[in-house]
């Protein structure tokens, strides 16, 4: 019997309303639960996994999805192996700091000073959104970000510079999905390359569109998804 429920976990925001466009194009028989990344405190991939772990204990089949920020929150949990989990989807994921090299220090001194300036709209476009995209989703991610206290943008920031999942990701026993956005300038191709070295197994689709690919795209994505969903039993 195909897999009817999705639990989404949302990206650095945590508000989870970037996702409901993507939510709503899925499949009308797939539903989907996005989990609420406090906005005024933060808390730590340790805490988030207590948060997640009280939602994966329905008594019905469903798979994990995650975007970005929650990507090694969502491996951690697979690598638990939940009594129904039955698939990991993972869209612009990655399993250690998606900065690297000389690059990577830096980014921690200034994460503390970049998120409480408030970004100009070439910013999000040329690295969140893509040139093009409609005025709609460029305020609706504004306001995503303006609507979470600067000191949370940060310190999420410096908890995904400081992740590494790579250990757990051999621990998990179901099939593995990776949706890469062919123009994402935040998550390089070697990140998919360092999953795939783990887990030669997992499926990719590339799709073209920028970082926020479930935004940017949400009709292809939710196609490709509920796709996979008919056909994991």
């Amino acid at each position: 019997m195909p897999v009817r429920k999705i639990l989404l976990l949302p990206g650095m925001d945590g508000t989870g309303k970037l996702l409901l466009g993507f939510s709503r194009a899925l499949p009308k028989q797939i539903r989907s639960s996005i989990p609420i990344y406090p906005g005024d405190r933060f808390l730590s991939y340790d805490d988030l996994a207590k948060l997640v772990r009280s939602l994966c204990e329905d008594s019905e089949p469903f798979v994990l999805m995650a975007e970005s920020f929650s990507t090694p929150l969502a491996i951690r949990i697979a690598a638990e192996c939940p009594a129904n989990l039955k698939g990991l989807i993972l869209c612009a994921g990655f399993a250690t700091s998606p900065v690297r090299g000389l690059a990577r220090w830096p980014s921690f001194i200034l994460s503390r000073i970049l998120m409480r300036f408030v970004l100009p709209d070439a910013a999000i476009q040329r690295w969140l959104i893509g040139a093009g995209a409609p005025q709609s989703l460029l305020t609706e991610v504004r306001e995503a970000i303006s609507s979470v206290r600067p000191g949370v943008l940060a310190a999420r920031l410096r908890a995904l510079l400081a992740c590494d999942v790579r250990s757990d990701l051999g621990k998990i026993s179901v099939p593995m999905f990776y949706l890469r956005a062919q123009q994402d300038r935040l998550i390089a191709a070697q990140c998919l390359d360092e999953i795939q070295r783990i887990r030669p197994d997992v499926r990719v689709v590339i799709i073209d569109g920028p970082h926020l690919l479930l935004q940017r795209e949400f009709l292809k994505t939710a196609k490709v998804v509920g796709e996979y969903l008919e056909n994991l039993c």
